[in-house]
């Protein structure tokens, strides 16, 4: 007799069918997993012996082998310990096969027979859930897995509970949805003082879902505006704040499946690797720049961190994708962030304060800047200079204007742009391209006459271009303004910055 029981490979966001199939066959005894299983697979032999142990029951002494097919696909994670439990108790007769053919089981197995949370649940019950079956997972995330749907979900606490219940001499309480998550209080725009045209940028950006760099010396307030932007972004829909959630489930960091509809902030530190920012490693996961996906990506002291590391990140930012490529898969993460960063123009940081710069100006800016390449920058919507401020700037009192004035003004640009994108496959101002571009964002003739003139005499790129109708076009939206005009394209170009040249 073969015992089948369903379960799941995770690849990305994506999760494949996987049939677990147990044969109990005279023989030697043994206990053997195929199908291509990684360590933490194989191991599972020795939890679920264990855990069976616990209950009572020993493994027959028989031949046991457990296919997990397809057989080519990498098979990776604890997560594969129920099922295979489940198979196996199946094959022995404990429990009816039948009952679990409805279901799509994924869990750990503890020594003891608890069975204990993985990575992926929430990806798991809305691959079930597109079979038309039910759920089996650890009792801790059962309200993580209640997001995907009105799906059957049996949260088991342990697997002497969920063999019980099986059975019907117990009842597993249904699960409930995760709380959403209160928004965590950040930094306000009203403790910036002075930075006018900073806080300016910070709208734009905001309100298009722009990128920004911002370049000053230390102190300045740089990282404390990059703090606020969180504060003046909307919320996530439900939609999107389900599509995060997705990204968080399988780094295995949502917990009490408390989904949050705030944007998320990721601010790694500049001694980030590769796989680190852009997802990889021996067992891939998302990286920064996906856990970031529909929020914020700060990159304090930009030119400080590795350039193959920064570079990684010009694809992502272009496709709003990052896919990690494998001799054995193709890992693709969803990747749509607004990346912030933050520089010193020099090495020193003073440049062209005659008091604290260095006897190296200008070279040395030269130097210290072009450790970010040409590419990246270009990619780069806004740059603006954070000037010092001054102690008289900090005796003033506070400004009238904070957060929640800037971020309605903010709400009301995102509205406009969600109701002519409306139909599209775009979300903000930022990811317009082609033919809508043109027919959104095209300014009038005068603006164009500006927009042309500048672009010959600051040598735009072609991205370039496309990028200042964009930013051209997100300011016309805080404007409230039908047409981008030359007014609109005249902001969008000062905040276009070319590298200094050696």
């Amino acid at each position: 007799m073969v015992a089948l029981v369903s379960t799941v490979a995770y690849l990305g966001l994506e999760a494949r069918a996987v049939e677990v199939q147990c044969q109990i066959a005279p023989g030697l005894p043994a206990f053997a997993v195929v199908g291509l299983p990684d360590k933490a697979v194989n191991e599972s032999r020795q939890r679920v012996q264990a855990a069976l142990a616990s209950l009572g029951l020993s493994l027959p002494p028989k031949r046991i082998t457990i296919n997990l097919s397809p057989a080519d696909l990498p098979k990776e994670g604890a997560h594969y310990d129920l099922p295979i439990a489940l198979a196996l108790l199946a094959a022995m007769g404990v429990t009816d096969a039948e009952q679990l053919a409805d279901h799509v089981a994924v869990g750990e197995l503890s020594l003891d027979g608890r069975v204990v949370s993985s990575p992926g649940v929430l990806l798991a019950a809305i691959h079930a859930a597109g079979l038309d079956k039910g759920l089996i997972c650890p009792a801790s995330q059962g309200a993580e897995a209640r997001w995907a749907g009105g799906i059957p979900i049996l949260a088991a606490p342990d697997l002497i509970g969920l063999l019980n219940h099986l059975k019907g001499t117990q009842v597993l309480p249904v699960p409930q949805p995760g709380e959403a998550a209160p928004p965590r209080p950040g930094p306000d725009l009203a403790q910036v003082k002075g930075q006018e045209s900073a806080k300016r940028a910070l709208e734009i950006t905001a309100a298009g879902g722009h990128n920004l760099l911002m370049i000053g010396p230390p102190g300045a307030g740089k990282s404390l505006l990059a703090s606020c932007l969180p504060g003046i972004l909307p919320e996530l829909t439900p939609a999107e704040a389900l599509e995060v959630s997705m990204v968080v489930s399988v780094a295995g960091t949502l917990e009490d499946g408390r989904i949050s509809r705030a944007r998320p902030f990721r601010a790694p530190h500049h001694s980030a690797s590769m796989a680190a920012l852009a997802g990889g490693g021996l067992k891939v996961r998302p990286g920064e720049v996906s856990l970031a996906h529909l929020g914020v990506l700060f990159l304090d002291e930009l030119p400080e961190f590795q350039r193959n590391v920064l570079d990684s990140l010009r694809q992502p930012l272009e496709t709003g994708e990052v896919t990690v490529a494998r001799a054995n898969a193709h890992v693709t993460f969803p990747a749509r962030v607004q990346l912030v960063a933050a520089m010193n123009p020099c090495r020193c940081g003073h440049l062209g304060d005659p008091a604290l710069g260095c006897s190296r100006a200008p070279r040395c800016a030269a130097d210290y800047q072009s450790k970010v390449s040409g590419p990246l920058l270009d990619r780069i919507d806004l740059h603006v200079e954070v000037d010092p401020v001054s102690a008289a700037d900090l005796a003033l009192p506070p400004p009238g204007e904070g957060s929640a004035e800037v971020a309605a003004r903010v709400a009301a640009a995102r509205r406009v742009q969600t109701e002519r994108l409306t139909g599209t496959p775009w979300r903000t101002n930022a990811e317009l391209d082609g033919a809508a571009l043109e027919a959104q964002a095209t300014p009038d003739a005068e603006g164009r006459k500006l927009l042309l003139q500048a672009a010959e005499a600051m040598r735009l790129s072609a991205r370039g271009y496309t990028r200042m109708l964009r930013v051209a076009r997100t300011i016309a939206d805080l404007a409230s303004a039908e047409t981008v005009g030359r007014i609109h394209v005249a902001e969008a170009l000062s905040y276009r910055r070319q590298p200094p040249r050696a």
